[in-house]
């Protein structure tokens, strides 16, 4: 395999530069030299304005596979995307060794995260961070359309990793990350907190109970979106802001120029960098039915969009409501899953009483099973039986799932990346999770209902749909680079 660092195509002035194996991970010269004699069979990766700064970094902290640290030694860690939610995920970490600040634009938000950490060191590109520090683990908390590359490059390095939900842009990268965190023996968690919590564990012991039946519907409701969909692309191009590094904040997008109205936050709405609602909230409020019913064993055989208002080329839906059809799993019979966003709501049961309160309101999900009905809240809260008279006298079932002490997420992965074993949401459980969570926004392409082969990735009815499994990347940026 090619280095990832030194062969990253051309430099500012348009010179190739060298390209170096990278099985010793260690820096050679005659290596050098051959492998500039070498045609390139894979994408290189172009640095931009790095390019030069990055040629001459260490590869010291290169390494076969992770380090495992006793439980009274201190993580090294890393941070990539330090505003926003990133100060809430560096936070959760700050028990550990903070040592690396990774953040393309050092203004407003990235600051006021950093100074928790007055003494890290401060990066704008993260593969910088990660050929520079000697990091035990990272956090990748970035738009959408940057955690496979940022999670991959981290994971080939030997690096373990958390990943904000959802934990990728596209189905393919999803696929791509579960199977590399195996290949690399690292630990791993995508970023959806209610896994860690008693509430999700209590609902999937109820329905496992079979207090409800056998479940055959599931509605599952956010309030979001909460920044503009359904518009079209700025035309003026104001300059771009001195703290903000564009070019890399686009990274495996689509060049486009730099406008206020996708940055910082708006961008979950636009297609080019976010997945829309489901991508914000889905691995949340649809985790405890992931879970209980096994949905990710199987995957979904169909995904239809029943409604889609004022979604444009460029922009996610104002509204939409998604229905996915689940086989039979085991001894679960077949399941249908609605997902509503943008205001969308389930109707209330008309067996249930009127004004009964489903979830938390503006967010939550509705099991329907044949002996009656179960719901919780955004992060798998509150689950409890309907009509709420059934609760007055309901013996919760034994535990039967462990208990994820003080049900804090960070915690559990640290833990993770010092034993050994897995952490809760690890890939091998969030990677075919987020498969089929983002899989519903192929629906929103295309009328009707999509037949899917889950095994193969594929839509089987719509051939066109299949350009949106994956997706193409700028030169460079193409994370199967580090598969």
């Amino acid at each position: 395999m090619l280095d990832r660092f030194a062969g990253m195509g051309m430099d500012r002035t348009g010179r190739e530069r060298p390209r170096v194996q990278r099985d010793t991970g260690q820096w050679d010269g005659q290596e050098i030299a051959k492998m500039s004699q070498y045609k390139l069979t894979r994408r290189t990766f172009l640095m931009g304005s790095a390019a030069a700064a990055l040629a001459g970094c260490a590869t010291s902290n290169r390494r076969a596979g992770s380090r495992r640290v006793s439980p009274n030694e201190k993580l090294n860690i890393g941070v990539i995307g330090v505003g926003g939610k990133g100060r809430e995920d560096s936070n959760g970490c700050k028990g550990e060794n903070v040592v690396a600040l990774c953040d393309v634009d050092w203004g407003g938000n990235a600051l006021e995260g950093a100074a928790q950490f007055p003494n890290a060191k401060r990066y704008t590109d993260f593969r910088q961070m990660l050929e520079k520090e000697n990091l035990d683990a990272v956090t990748v908390t970035t738009p959408d359309h940057t955690h496979a590359i940022a999670a991959m490059t981290a994971m080939s390095m030997g690096k373990h990793v958390y990943v904000q939900k959802p934990l990728t842009y596209t189905i393919a990268e999803a696929r791509m990350l579960a199977e590399a965190a195996r290949k690399y023996k690292v630990s791993t968690q995508m970023g959806n907190q209610g896994h860690s919590g008693d509430g999700t564990r209590k609902m999937c012991e109820l329905i496992w109970s079979g207090e409800i039946g056998q479940i055959k519907e599931v509605h599952i409701w956010t309030n979001r979106p909460i920044w503009p969909q359904g518009i079209n692309r700025p035309t003026d191009t104001p300059p771009v802001p001195k703290d903000l590094d564009w070019d890399l904040w686009q990274s495996t997008a689509p060049r486009r120029p730099y406008n206020p109205a996708y940055v910082p936050f708006k961008w979950r709405g636009w297609r080019d960098y976010g997945c829309g609602a489901l991508g914000d909230m889905a691995c949340h409020i649809a985790d405890p039915a992931n879970w209980a019913l096994r949905l990710s064993e199987a995957g979904p055989i169909s995904v239809e969009a029943i409604q889609n208002e004022g979604m444009t080329k460029e922009s996610f839906p104002k509204k939409a409501t998604i229905k996915y059809e689940f086989p039979k799993r085991g001894d679960m019979d077949p399941v249908t899953i609605y997902w509503y966003e943008g205001g969308n709501l389930p109707k209330l049961p008309a067996d249930l009483p009127e004004g009964t309160l489903l979830g938390e309101g503006d967010n939550g999900s509705l099991f329907v099973g044949t002996k009656g009905y179960a719901t919780t809240n955004t992060y798998g809260g509150k689950p409890r039986l309907l009509p709420d008279s059934r609760m007055m006298d309901y013996k919760w079932p034994d535990e039967t799932i462990g208990r994820i002490p003080h049900q804090n997420h960070y915690e559990d992965w640290i833990r993770s990346c010092k034993d050994g074993k897995p952490s809760c949401s690890n890939f091998d459980y969030s990677g075919p999770f987020t498969e089929w969570v983002v899989m519903g926004n192929l629906s929103l392409h295309f009328p009707g209902k999509l037949e899917w082969d889950a095994k193969n990735m594929r839509v089987t009815n719509v051939a066109e749909a299949n350009q949106f499994v994956t997706k193409e990347y700028p030169k460079g940026w193409d994370p199967a680079e580090f598969a």
